[in-house]
């Protein structure tokens, strides 16, 4: 019979996934506003890459010293303060008079979300046990998800009836709600004295990112050779490599290079960064190829994910039981692979537009794939660490899966060529094939089902 979970325990659920829930929708609910709010405050591309990729950069960002914090200072109170500063930067956003105020307080919005993510996984690692931690990490994984897919039908609904304003707006119940919870569930903050952060580690990868991708977006227009981007990129890169170097030498790692010593967690990250890269480009260039080329409404092309949306609810707590009975690696190979698949048939679209044939097969495969993938990935990367690092493997994690998308939007012009019209819709989806085949390619090579609580992630790789 299986363990049922107490009431302290569904409670920490719920927190765990409404605190998730909003960061996760507000990065996919704005692709599918993004031409209402080029409409109402101009801009081209860039200034649409920036809607997405200046939320994407604190959040990737800041989302390792969110860990660090939430294991060193206490897992409420870093998700306390997430909630609040998530709320109030999605007021100003909804409120932003101009692209620049717009792109600012989406990035105050990333760097709040950054704190929500791994201190609610946290509290489900540190609260449950395997079974039940591989079934709550099931439920987390597939409402969570499902945010992220059903975010462009949401987003399409606001738009088409009211305004993209109210998109942002939408956060603020949720977070009182979650709030409202995080005073009951009777789970004691645990906290290491004497515990710092490095918080010029934080600087060196918030800036080395942000360079190196205001390059990739803006060198379009100015080429590669131009010093503005040029200058730029290489900054980034040297930031990037400074960061790592600060990391072996800190007393108090943000980003803790011996949990790659762990064969799992260092193959699962590099498999998230592809599949995640995958995804993020994939939602990016359907939300806004099915309003721009294919000439629907934002409510239609939003229920373009429902598909998707509703095979990842179904499925996605069984098979994350399944996996932590079996093991992540038959999971995580097939899935991606199953993805691939769905992604490459669209490029069955065409001028003669037709969403049922064209569109909705690749969206229930991509469903499929990603109810089968991300629930094993979660617990094999999470399973990899010990408890009392979860909430930085969580961060490292996700963090991961947000650079990831955020470098895929990033590069889109080079992707596409410079315009989202049929041919650079066709591109991208072939780059987006590649980038999860590579996803399940690693899973196949890296990932192993032997480990079990006793095993750590100070394990050497085999």
């Amino acid at each position: 019979m299986a363990e049922r979970m107490t009431t302290s325990q569904r409670t920490v659920l719920t927190v765990a996934v409404l605190g998730s829930f909003v960061a996760f929708l507000d990065g996919t609910v704005v692709n599918v506003a993004l031409p209402a709010i080029a409409a109402e405050l101009g801009g081209g591309l860039s200034t649409q890459q920036w809607a997405v990729d200046a939320y994407l950069v604190t959040l990737g960002a800041l989302i390792l010293v969110a860990g660090a914090v939430s294991d060193a200072y206490g897992r409420v109170l870093v998700l306390r303060i997430g909630l609040i500063g998530f709320g109030i930067a999605s007021v100003a956003v909804a409120l932003a008079p101009d692209t620049t105020l717009l792109i600012a307080f989406r990035a105050l919005q990333g760097a709040a979300g950054a704190f929500l993510v791994p201190s609610s996984l946290a509290l489900i690692t540190s609260t449950m046990d395997d079974p039940l931690r591989s079934r709550a990490i099931g439920i987390w994984t597939s409402l969570t998800t499902s945010a992220m897919i059903v975010g462009p039908l949401i987003g399409g609904v606001i738009v088409d009836l009211f305004s993209w304003r109210w998109v942002f707006l939408l956060n603020v119940l949720p977070i009182g709600v979650c709030l409202w919870l995080v005073g009951r569930m009777g789970v004691a903050d645990e906290r290491e004295p004497g515990a710092h952060v490095d918080w010029l580690g934080a600087a060196l990868c918030t800036f080395g990112l942000g360079a190196a991708v205001f390059a990739l977006i803006e060198q379009p227009h100015s080429g590669w050779d131009a010093p503005q981007i040029w200058i730029p990129l290489a900054a980034g890169i040297l930031l990037l490599a400074a960061f790592v170097w600060r990391q072996h030498l800190t007393d108090a790692p943000i980003l803790p290079l011996d949990l790659f010593r762990s064969r799992n967690f260092s193959a699962g990250n590099v498999a998230t960064f592809f599949v995640y890269a995958g995804l993020s480009l994939n939602g990016f260039v359907v939300a806004v190829y099915l309003q721009q080329g294919a000439g629907l409404s934002a409510t239609l092309a939003g229920l373009a994910s429902l598909p998707t949306t509703l095979i990842v609810i179904a499925l996605s707590s069984r098979i994350g039981s399944w996996a932590g009975r079996v093991g992540p690696r038959l999971f995580m190979t097939i899935g991606p692979l199953i993805m691939a698949v769905g992604t490459a048939l669209l490029l069955t679209v065409s001028e003669d537009f037709d969403y049922w044939l064209q569109v909705l097969p690749g969206m229930i495969l991509l469903g499929l794939g990603l109810a089968v993938t991300v629930a094993p990935l979660t617990s094999a990367i999470l399973g990899s660490a010990d408890h009392h690092r979860s909430g930085i493997a969580s961060a490292v994690n996700n963090a991961v899966a947000r650079v990831a998308g955020l470098l895929a939007i990033a590069a889109l012009a080079a992707v596409t060529g410079g315009a989202l019209d049929l041919a650079g819709f066709h591109r991208a989806a072939i780059v987006t094939t590649v980038l999860l085949a590579a996803g399940a390619a690693v899973s196949f090579v890296g990932i192993r089902n032997a480990l079990h609580r006793s095993e750590r992630a100070d394990q050497p790789a085999s």
